[in-house]
């Protein structure tokens, strides 16, 4: 069990950080620049993620890129590539195999309406 100061200097940590992850999500961010950026050691700000955010910072950053992307992908106007771009990945594929991975369906896919099953509707499905 932590101490309140702890636990209150750890949530500020992860405010912060989370709070340059939502602006700056398409940048090159890394642990150790947002780490110096909110004056914490590379390990405190792990923790803080850990601990308070029950996460880690890249699938922190992950999870807002592949949230924003799917904003991104309900505006016709963009191609895949280009929203790939603008959420922070160089190449197309990696940013595919990450949306896949976080949505359950292909970024293409996803644009046109086929969207993975939620949870609750499998098991309505299955019953």
């Amino acid at each position: 069990m932590h101490r309140p100061a702890t636990i209150r200097h750890r949530t500020s940590l992860l405010d912060d950080a989370i709070a340059i992850v939502e602006v700056e999500f398409a940048s090159d961010l890394a642990l150790d620049d947002i780490a110096r950026r909110v004056a914490s050691s590379r390990r405190q700000l792990q923790r803080a993620y850990a601990e308070i955010g029950d996460t880690t910072f890249r699938e922190h950053l992950a999870a807002v890129r592949m949230e924003r992307a799917a904003e991104m992908l309900q505006n016709r106007g963009l191609t895949v590539r280009e929203v790939a771009h603008r959420v922070g990945y160089r190449q197309p594929a990696q940013f595919a195999k990450a949306f896949r991975r976080h949505h359950g369906v292909a970024p293409s896919d996803y644009r046109a309406g086929r969207r993975a099953p939620a949870a609750d509707d499998l098991s309505v499905a299955a019953a």
